[in-house]
């Protein structure tokens, strides 16, 4: 007789504890109207205010840097407490701050590769949010395939001179800082000769100019380094050997948060479930009576269970490998985008006529448009499906290039 062990994946009873504190404490930091404002658009007034102070009142309450060493400003806490804030804030669809990508990518990426000098200065300043972090990576032509970019940075004396321009800068015009990939070295191969660059926003020749999107918001950029000069130290980890450290930002972009962002997607699908409940299917049917529809659910929320679990291994594995990621963090971002890109297209199918109308006609339609909008760059940001599919093929399984 075969003995099949049974598997509960639950959290401690000290964890849980955490999480119903977590969730009291988002409770109150919330304001009421906030969970009402359907449509948030980054570059609403409003938003920018609260998203600004957002960042302060996550350290003032101790959610900033949970996981992070006490030398360098952090909480000390564990991991899977940082995860259980995540998945919390995510439920309660909270705002993720102005600092959101200098927390999530280039503090996981100074603990892993930054000098010490670096750790004490820049970190402490993360948790706090004084510094404001944007991301320089694509380039016009260097976006699914980065190591063909040409922004180049030369040694002059004591300092670099960068030339260059990067593109989809999300909040650049708010940053104070940018990390950089710029070519040191222009007779390596195309993966080799880049280093990982930490540039001042207010530096001489740099300049930013917004990119509208197709909902109307403007919060990619372009930025240009016109022979910016930077100090000869304002790099992290090994001169030539930016690609390794980038891979290792990219796989924080890719997978480690998939838990909270599990909880905001299963937010939005429950808020769908919500508006065909009050609104009804195209022409007049109720979810229960329709069966494509039904399907169609059905097939969303069991997809949105297996990126849970997914995500709760994806943890598992960042602890066990003393919090280092490796090239799996694919699997976890093809998952999440094509899935998500699914459940913008159910959106947009339930929604019927109402797809046509305005704003203040049908704010929750305008709502579920701007995320069916959005899922089309989620497919491409951090590395476009076909490049996530290429690194499974080849760095998972092992398959020939």
């Amino acid at each position: 007789m075969r003995v099949v062990e049974k598997v509960d994946i639950k959290f401690s009873e000290e964890l849980e504890k955490y999480r119903n504190q977590t969730r009291e404490w988002l409770k109150t930091a919330i304001p009421d109207w906030w969970h009402h404002y359907a449509n948030r658009r980054s570059d609403d007034e409003r938003y920018i205010e609260f998203s600004k102070s957002w960042d302060k009142k996550l350290h003032e309450g101790g959610y900033s840097g949970i996981s992070w060493p006490k030398e360098y400003g952090g909480r000390g806490e564990s991991v899977l407490k940082e995860m259980i804030f995540e998945e919390e804030a995510g439920r309660i669809d909270a705002p993720r701050g102005y600092n959101f990508l200098g927390k999530i990518l280039l503090g996981p990426t100074l603990l892993n590769y930054g000098t010490e000098e670096q750790k004490k200065y820049f970190l402490p300043r993360l948790v706090k949010s004084e510094d404001i972090w944007c991301q320089g990576f694509s380039e016009p032509n260097a976006g699914s395939d980065l190591a063909a970019l040409q922004t180049r940075a030369e040694l002059e004396g004591d300092e670099w001179v960068i030339t260059g321009q990067k593109v989809w800068t999300t909040e650049a015009q708010n940053a104070n800082w940018c990390f950089v990939l710029a070519r040191t070295d222009f007779s390596a191969p195309k993966h080799k000769g880049i280093t990982y660059f930490l540039v001042p926003m207010e530096a001489e020749g740099v300049s930013v100019r917004p990119i509208r999107k197709i909902t109307g918001e403007a919060d990619f950029n372009e930025i240009f380094f016109d022979n910016v000069r930077i100090p000869k130290d304002h790099y992290i980890g090994e001169l030539n050997n930016g690609w390794k450290v980038a891979m290792t930002t990219l796989s924080f972009e890719r997978g480690i948060l998939a838990l909270g962002r599990q909880a905001r997607f299963q937010t939005e699908f429950e808020k769908a479930v919500e508006y065909v409940e009050d609104k009804k299917l195209p022409g007049g049917d109720e979810l229960q009576g329709n069966h494509y529809f039904r399907q169609k659910f059905a097939q969303s929320f069991l997809e949105l269970r297996i990126m849970r679990y997914h995500s709760l291994k994806t943890i598992s594995d960042y602890i066990n490998n003393n919090g280092k990621l490796g090239p799996e963090m694919s699997l976890q971002k093809l998952y999440w985008s094509e899935m998500r890109a699914r459940i913008g297209n159910l959106l947009m199918e339930v929604q019927g006529e109402n797809v046509y109308l305005a704003e203040e006609d049908s704010p929750s339609a305008d709502h579920f448009t701007n995320i069916y909008f959005t899922t089309r760059g989620e497919i491409i940001y951090a590395g476009t499906s076909q490049i996530q599919r290429n690194i499974i093929a080849e760095k998972v399984l092992g398959l020939p290039r």
